[in-house]
């Protein structure tokens, strides 16, 4: 089935360089802060620098910016269940 409403959504490579090189920046990052001994922060930093790597990879190389809302939603819902998991998870962890 064609739809009629269908639009493309392209970026021009300069963007897609953009972000591969702020990739490539985080990337160094989370190396240079495995290094670093930050105590108990180290894995939070992480993992925050790991969210905005796939924020990025989401967003423009996997064209979810582009996306209806419902779909939005639906990979919103995703994202929270698994951090649900995640936060259930470490406080096991931190009460054994």
């Amino acid at each position: 089935m064609a739809d009629n409403n269908t639009q493309e959504h392209t970026a021009g490579y300069g963007l897609y360089i953009m972000v591969w090189f702020g990739l490539i920046g985080l990337t160094l990052i989370t190396a240079s802060v495995a290094g670093i001994n930050l105590g108990s922060i180290t894995l939070v930093v992480a993992l925050m620098i790991a969210a905005t790597k796939a924020l990025l990879v989401g967003n423009y190389f996997m064209h979810l910016k582009f996306e209806s809302r419902v779909f939005k939603i639906f990979i919103s819902v995703c994202i929270v269940t698994f951090l649900i998991m995640l936060i259930l998870t470490f406080s096991d962890l931190s009460f054994r």
